[in-house]
């Protein structure tokens, strides 16, 4: 046992008045020097309960791949005692994306995520002091709005979030989790499946989702990333026809029935590992997956091999108009499947939709892994040396559109 946990469990009081009496000094991230202790730090907060599984996140040797495919971005962490110990990290990033209705107005916001403070140094608020630095740096860089996104059940998260910052709940989006299975996925008949130019991609995104929520500007950045691996379009073999583009210009004729969206591939950027499960979960798991490979034509729902490091495809940018429109999405969701099967390092396939985007429903997943996200927010205002609240329609009005786009970048 540490010194540092010895002392914790036996003089309690005393170490919490001596942590309080210590200061917390919150600087930006320095990748030479700060590496290693910013690893050490996100391990032990992915520490879980005894016993019950835990979901652990290896952000592979990198504390800022999940901005750093954002123009603007930073990493804050928080520094403790004479040592200088790094106690807690936050980071952040600066889109410009639409406020949704017919206006199609463009807003400057800033994405918060990715905050961690030590087990050992909680409730000192060092995770406020993090959050307090991090928004002065969106106002310093003419942020309008701020916003967060975490698992409807994140208490302690929330409440940092609505009760001391006055972030407001805002929109909540599903998260819907498909495993990757051992068999093919049928991609359906009577459906043709195109790959489109990313010049074509980006103006079609521009057409259907000017009127949305969330939508950034530069799509076109997302798309020529090398973590974008197509957008693809699924229509009627008999519509094939109607789909036309002009590839120099990127103009485009839509046909009647069609379904798009965009693969992005996460397993580049994070992997997840399932720990902690029982020894019989673990037979059950594994035991499907040894038939379904076996014996492909049943198409056994077997479970992915989680439990070593496994990746993600994110789709984005899901949309379906016209008749049948339905077995549109399913096909081009069993496309990811397919190449997320022929990846052998991916174990699931994520999608994240607004509860009233008609593609919900048809994107095949499983209930029990989906879970409901909340997205809070809230409008800063320059001015002095303050940061504050204040109304806003778009804060305070219903969403003006069932359609949120997801940013890849964010999730």
């Amino acid at each position: 046992m540490s010194l540092k946990i010895a002392a914790e469990n036996y003089f309690p009081e005393l170490v919490e008045k001596a942590k309080e009496n210590i200061v917390v000094v919150v600087r930006e991230y320095n990748e030479e020097s700060d590496k290693e202790a910013v690893e050490e730090l996100e391990s032990k907060c992915e520490i879980g309960e005894r016993g019950k599984p835990t979901l652990v996140t290896d952000l592979m040797g990198d504390p800022v791949c999940r901005v750093r495919h954002f123009p603007s971005h930073i990493v804050l962490v928080a520094e403790y005692g004479e040592e200088n110990e790094i106690v807690g990290v936050i980071r952040g990033c600066i889109k410009t994306v639409t406020r949704g209705g017919s206006s199609s107005a463009y807003v400057k916001v800033a994405y918060l995520l990715g905050l961690r403070v030590s087990p050992f140094y909680r409730r000192l608020n060092i995770g406020t002091k993090l959050v307090q630095n991090l928004e002065e740096w969106c106002k310093q860089n003419g942020v309008e709005y701020s916003y967060m996104a975490t698992d409807c059940s994140n208490e302690p998260s929330i409440n940092l979030f609505t009760q001391k910052f006055e972030y407001i709940k805002f929109r909540t989006p599903t998260m819907l989790v498909q495993p990757v299975h051992a068999h093919y996925k049928s991609l359906g008949p009577g459906i043709s499946i195109v790959r489109l130019p990313k010049r074509v991609a980006e103006s079609v995104y521009r057409k259907l989702y000017a009127n949305s929520e969330f939508f950034p500007k530069d799509i076109d950045l997302i798309l020529s990333s090398k973590l974008n691996l197509g957008t693809f379009m699924a229509l009627p073999k008999k519509y094939k026809s109607f789909l036309k583009w002009e590839p120099k210009s990127g103009s485009f004729e839509l046909p009647p029935s069609f379904a798009i969206l965009s693969i992005w591939n996460t397993k580049e950027v994070f992997k997840l590992q399932l720990k902690g499960v029982s020894s019989l979960t673990y037979a059950c798991c594994v035991g499907s997956r040894v038939l379904d490979a076996w014996m492909p034509w049943l198409r056994i729902p077997s479970f992915p091999d989680v439990f070593r490091q496994f990746g993600l495809y994110f789709l984005y940018g899901l949309h379906m108009e016209g008749k049948n429109a339905t077995w549109l999405i399913k096909s081009l969701c069993a496309l990811a499947h397919n190449m997320a099967r022929d990846d052998g390092q991916c174990g699931a396939v994520v999608a994240e939709v607004g509860p009233r985007d008609p593609v919900r429903e048809a994107i095949p997943h499983w209930r029990r892994f989906s879970w409901a996200d909340l997205w809070c927010i809230k409008k800063l205002v320059h001015g002095n040396d303050k940061c504050a609240p204040v109304p806003s329609d778009w804060i305070k009005s219903p969403s003006s559109s069932p359609v949120i786009f997801v940013d890849p970048r964010d999730f």
